[in-house]
């Protein structure tokens, strides 16, 4: 009994480790969750309620690291939204910021209106270790070819953002990663590996933050009502941590570095999954 107990702890420290760390690394924090608790037998573990709980704490990340880029986009837009006629235009956001702030807004539509849609699914048919791994070799070889082909040096403008946002939408299937599908959609349309990465976090917030709260306040009642209250905080302090630092490792490695390494983890983890399950 003693060590079921304290076996539920370190379930979740590891489960909220795997988030922190692959969240915002391109390599599917949702894919090596299901492998994790394939392996391991904890997919009756709090289930997709724990993981998005944890998803939502390390999504906590963005806004300490991002706080400036943030906190300067909302006072944009809240200006935007309740500006007066009489108001001088220096008052209102400058020109990059509009631009910026009407990217990210058209962006975040695609995945909304989709995983709205593709909900039913996400629990059920792609909680799926072969399409994990399927996904993991088709989303290197996305990263592959925005290598290959992006990085034009164009700024980011409402139409990119859209692409962006489309390609965001691939992050739905586990095993294809957000943060990889956006920098991708990014390189294709043209920007340059530091805006793609720096516009693909900044998508990434009003998504994440949104679903995270949908998600817990649909399962409030379960998740809090159960014995996972002092592993699940455990669990979500580690993803908040280690998602900090994994931003700090991602946007500081992709100044000197490209995708490869992470292709080639994906690749490797795939062969993997397909020899052991």
């Amino acid at each position: 009994m003693v060590v079921l107990y304290y076996m539920e702890y370190l379930t979740a420290i590891i489960l909220g480790f795997i988030e922190g760390a692959t969240e915002f690394i391109p390599v599917s924090s949702s894919g090596h969750l299901i492998i994790f608790r394939q392996i391991f037998g904890a997919n009756n573990f709090g289930d997709l309620a724990f993981d998005a709980v944890l998803q939502l704490s390390a999504s906590i990340a963005l806004f300490v690291y991002f706080g400036k880029d943030i906190l300067r986009l909302v006072k944009g837009a809240w200006k935007m939204v309740v500006r007066k006629k009489l108001q001088i235009e220096s008052d209102l956001p400058t020109q990059p910021d509009k631009t910026l702030l009407y990217a990210i807004a058209v962006g975040t539509v695609p995945a909304v209106i989709f995983g709205l849609l593709l909900e039913s699914w996400m629990g059920t048919v792609f909680r799926n270790t072969e399409l994990v791994a399927l996904t993991l070799i088709l989303g290197s070889i996305l990263f592959w070819y925005a290598e290959k082909t992006g990085e034009q040096n164009k700024v980011i403008n409402v139409t990119r953002g859209m692409m962006v946002g489309l390609f965001q939408c691939l992050a739905l299937v586990p095993g294809i990663s957000r943060s990889g599908a956006t920098i991708s959609g990014g390189l294709i349309s043209g920007l340059n590996k530091d805006d793609a990465v720096h516009f693909s976090f900044l998508l990434s917030v009003p998504i994440l933050l949104g679903a995270g709260l949908k998600k817990l306040f649909e399962v409030r009642y379960i998740l809090f009502s159960t014995d996972f209250g002092l592993p699940l905080l455990l669990g979500c302090l580690t993803a908040f941590i280690t998602g900090l630092f994994a931003i700090n490792f991602l946007i500081k490695y992709l100044k000197t570095h490209n995708l490869n390494l992470f292709i080639w983890y994906r690749v490797t983890l795939a062969i993997i999954i397909f020899l052991v399950f």
